[in-house]
């Protein structure tokens, strides 16, 4: 009997419901579009970093595992790798931050190749020249190019699209390394260093005896990388999700509490009539409680719709800078969210409406 009260109040006002579930819906979608976000991107990096095919990696000095310090690695430390023992490929790249979270890295086409067997081309080819650029299918389709083209604003300078790549390797844009070296005042250094080993079981003691040689530099194995990269292990980015989520539940606790509010006001004579019939508090304040929660469930399976839309808008418009994931194990916490922000706000309006007096309630105009 009353949830068959519950629906008949939504269904009688169904402006108003349909407000308060879209607005719930909006910080659901706004959680689990920078979580997809958050989440896609570090996994994307993590997909580019595997792509490589590298066993070893050796970053700059001050660096940590996602961030690149300025303190540039000397080119030379290549050729003594390269002579240690089970050590098959050595190749480094530089890498220069763009505009957003793109980047440029220069590149050693022959070396790179013996680590990961090189790029497949989709369209045209290698370097052929100081004014060349590679660039992959996703940069390509977000802006319109193709090989044989001319793209600028890249280093302040206009660049001939010498190939299309398949993603998946290193950066969505590639230089010759001497030519970017050059362009960023770094010559004859690197930001990393590849490597390649004979045997798997061999990772372990190639690194141990590269971080006695090479000391105060970061030097992992692959997997030890790619185990580092969630969003755990990067606190500014924890930080930035535990503020989208606070203000979610306010959003929701708001928005609930304004059409809670407003829905009591609305049926003051109507709450008047079930307490003159003998409802009790507890019966009042439970069908308000009830509201609340129906809005927030639909408020839920609205933002997650919507969230697959954002997925799909981000893929179309700017594939090439952005990433989204659907985050299945966020669905229950965002819907948690949601409900804990509605039920706070029915609360209030749900006790004002118990404790309303049945003849004064009737008596309202």
């Amino acid at each position: 009997m009353i949830n068959k009260l519950v629906l008949e109040n939504l269904k009688q006002r169904p402006i108003r419901t349909s407000l308060s579930i879209l607005l719930i819906g909006v910080p659901v979608t706004l959680i689990l579009t920078l979580v997809g976000l958050s989440e896609g991107t570090l996994e994307d990096s993590a997909r580019r970093q595997r792509g490589v095919g590298a066993d070893i990696v050796i970053r700059p000095r001050g660096s940590s595992f996602m961030a690149l310090s300025s303190a540039p690695i000397p080119e030379g430390i290549v050729k003594m790798l390269s002579q240690e023992p089970h050590i098959t490929a050595v190749s480094g790249t530089v890498i220069q931050a763009l505009s957003g979270l793109n980047s440029i890295t220069g590149v050693d086409l022959e070396s790179f190749s013996r680590i990961s067997g090189g790029f497949r081309f989709i369209e045209g080819g290698p370097f052929r020249g100081p004014d060349d650029i590679i660039v992959d299918q996703f940069y390509a389709a977000q802006n319109n190019l193709h090989a044989g083209g001319r793209v600028g604003g890249i280093l302040n300078r206009e660049w001939r699209v010498a190939g299309i790549i398949e993603g998946g390797k290193l950066a969505r844009l590639m230089l010759p390394i001497r030519v970017l070296q050059d362009a960023t005042g770094n010559t004859g250094k690197l930001s990393q260093i590849y490597v390649k080993v004979d045997r798997p079981a061999n990772i372990d003691a190639v690194v141990a005896s590269l971080r006695a040689k090479l000391e105060g530099y970061p030097i992992y194995s692959m997997e030890e990388l790619l185990s580092l990269i969630s969003v755990n292990n990067v606190p500014l980015l924890s930080g930035f999700i535990d503020v989208v989520v606070g203000i979610g539940i306010i959003i929701g606790f708001a928005v609930v509490f304004l059409s809670m509010y407003t829905s009591v006001l609305q049926r003051t004579r109507e709450i008047g009539i079930l307490k003159s019939l003998g409802a009790s508090r507890w019966y009042v304040l439970n069908i308000v409680l009830r509201e609340a929660t129906l809005l927030a469930v639909g408020g839920t399976v609205l933002g997650i719709l919507l969230s697959f839309a954002t997925k799909w808008v981000i893929a179309e418009m700017v594939p090439a800078s952005l990433t989204q994931k659907i985050v299945l194990p966020w669905w229950p916490i965002a819907g948690l969210i949601a409900l804990c922000g509605s039920l706070l706000g029915g609360l209030y309006p749900g006790y004002q409406a118990a404790s309303q007096d049945p003849i004064e309630a009737l008596a309202y105009e």
